[in-house]
């Protein structure tokens, strides 16, 4: 892995994946003599890249440090623990990441080490709990599909009635809540499997808001 600048964030560098990382092992730990040749590559580790939603609200907190000043956060589906390193930098009092990859759990301790920042992690999913004890709560790409969602949001719906704080990085993936949010701000940043040439996707960051019952 090689520890470079994040685009559209060079305030922060991240190990990062690169041709000759060999994260497939990750993948596919086992010897490949027996794989079919005409099966698709498997995907590396997501904790190895930036997500959109990640950098959008990484990028936010960087230029609005009063976001997170002084306040306790979570960042939720840390992965490379992007957010929480950009929330650590910008003045957060205290920082949670929540992971559940035990590789992801050890990519976010070498890239908060690398920044310079403390971040406290929390190993496993915390979406069937109780709210956690922090001011807010950064939710970055955490709808990027069906099943996900549908255990993030419950949990999401618990810390807004706790009195939490809830930002969401997002670049308009499928299981978005849009009736739900409100847009603080939209950046073009790169996007996960995206090549360093391709058009940047514009990704939004949104407060979410508490469901309004039918009149």
């Amino acid at each position: 892995m090689h520890l470079v600048p994040v685009p559209a964030l060079p305030e922060i560098r991240l190990y990062t994946a690169h041709p000759g990382s060999g994260l497939r092992r990750l993948v596919e730990p086992e010897d490949d003599a027996g794989a079919d040749a005409d099966a698709p590559e498997p995907q590396p580790p997501y904790w190895a890249y930036a997500w959109a939603g990640g950098a959008v609200l990484a990028r936010y907190i960087l230029d609005h440090p009063m976001s997170v000043a002084g306040r306790s956060v979570l960042d939720l589906g840390a992965g490379s623990g992007l957010v929480g390193i950009a929330a650590a930098k910008a003045g957060a009092c205290e920082v949670v990441a929540a992971e559940i990859d035990r590789n992801g759990i050890a990519a976010l301790g070498l890239n908060a080490a690398a920044n310079g920042v403390a971040i406290t992690v929390v190993d496993g999913d915390i979406t069937g709990g109780p709210p956690p004890l922090v001011d807010l709560v950064l939710a970055g790409d955490v709808f990027y599909g069906q099943d996900v969602a549908a255990r993030v949001m419950p949990f999401l719906d618990r810390c807004l009635a706790a009195g939490v704080e809830i930002l969401v990085g997002d670049p308009g993936r499928a299981y978005l809540p849009r009736s739900r949010l409100r847009l603080l701000a939209e950046y073009k940043v790169p996007d996960f499997g995206e090549t360093r040439d391709a058009a940047l996707t514009p990704s939004g960051v949104f407060r979410l808001e508490a469901e309004t019952a039918p009149a």
